[in-house]
């Protein structure tokens, strides 16, 4: 089996926004599902994990892209393990067009980092005592992936509270916590359609903190960083009892 997996999607017409092209969230997903499919096959994935209870939070995430796929593209999400330690491991991605019009064409990469944890503790536990250790096995060092890693994301006490809002059914993921996806997305919406209609997100870089749950309220905090042409937004999102859950940094580019 090669070290590196390919899985196939589609930019589904319901999953695309105004201008026909995929969502940031619907992307995020299909990574997601990326990154289980690569590991199930290679006998770590979230169906083995849960059994022993045992499961993987995503602990970072940076998706960089030149232009998003349009309605109705098939393209190629890559996957591979770039390194492994006790606690954490690197996983990268890259998404690739696959018809005949634009074979070959990469989209864009992602860069994650990943956390196992006992799912009745909650905390952080060994990787390598998964199989003796057999994630070694599939570690790829010789294959590029060449966007920054994410770093972190400095906010002042002069953030701009700009939204609040309630957690629901939809939020929460099968490790009982709000879904990693959805804090992007609920981010995404801090900028209204008019926004959207003249920029697109180039990168964005969300690093998560503490788990929050459904019915918890989620503050947004933004505040304009960097200059140039780009625009670029930091976030902190701050759950019910004032612990900080997640930041974000998104970067725009002029259409």
């Amino acid at each position: 089996m090669d070290k590196i997996g390919r899985y196939e999607f589609m930019a589904e017409p319901f999953h695309c926004d105004f201008s026909g092209r995929l969502f940031m969230g619907h992307l995020g997903n299909h990574l997601l599902n990326a990154a289980d499919f690569h590991s199930t096959a290679r006998g770590f994935g979230m169906k083995y994990l849960l059994g022993i209870k045992r499961s993987w939070v995503l602990s970072r995430l940076a998706i960089e892209m030149t232009e998003m796929p349009p309605m109705y593209t098939r393209f190629q999400v890559e996957t591979w393990v770039e390194s492994a330690m006790r606690y954490f491991t690197s996983r990268n991605f890259a998404v690739v067009g696959t018809q005949e019009a634009d074979g070959g064409k990469v989209y864009g990469y992602g860069r994650s980092i990943w956390a196992m944890i006992d799912t009745e503790t909650r905390q952080p536990t060994d990787i390598y005592a998964i199989d003796d250790g057999a994630i070694e096995n599939w570690i790829v060092k010789d294959k590029a992936c060449p966007i920054d890693k994410g770093g972190r994301v400095k906010m002042s006490d002069e953030a701009e509270l700009v939204r609040t809002i309630d957690t629901c059914y939809n939020d929460v993921d099968i490790n009982g916590h709000i879904n990693s996806v959805k804090y992007i997305e609920h981010v995404l919406d801090l900028w209204p359609i008019a926004w959207y209609k003249e920029h697109a997100v180039k990168r964005l870089e969300i690093a998560y903190v503490a788990e929050a749950h459904g019915g918890d309220q989620l503050s947004f905090y933004r505040e304009k960083s960097g200059a140039g042409d780009d625009a670029e937004y930091c976030i902190r999102i701050v759950r019910t009892d004032g612990t900080e859950c997640c930041r974000s940094k998104v970067t725009f580019v002029g259409l």
